[in-house]
């Protein structure tokens, strides 16, 4: 008798090898060989995709991610200057 793993991603279509979709601060971090909390800065400041917010849990979408690194780590949106009190 022949057996086969059946995984959740098999089930829905999808190959065995498939990456999440969604990625954690630590896949991030992973991925692009930093620490977490360096992500979260860049994501503070404006410097890389946005997470998604689900409930309590943040994630990135790993395609915006990637096209963030394939063009060049560009800040995806302008911070505001800090008018000076002189």
């Amino acid at each position: 008798m022949v057996t086969t793993k059946v995984t959740a991603d098999a089930r829905v279509g999808a190959p065995e090898t498939a990456q999440p979709e969604l990625l954690s601060v630590e896949d991030v971090a992973t991925l692009l060989r930093c620490s977490p909390r360096h992500i979260y800065r860049l994501a503070d400041r404006g410097h890389m995709p946005r997470p998604v917010k689900l409930g309590a849990l943040v994630r990135w979408c790993r395609r915006s991610v990637l096209e963030w690194v394939y063009d060049g780590c560009r800040p995806r949106r302008s911070v505001k200057a800090v008018p000076s009190h002189d």
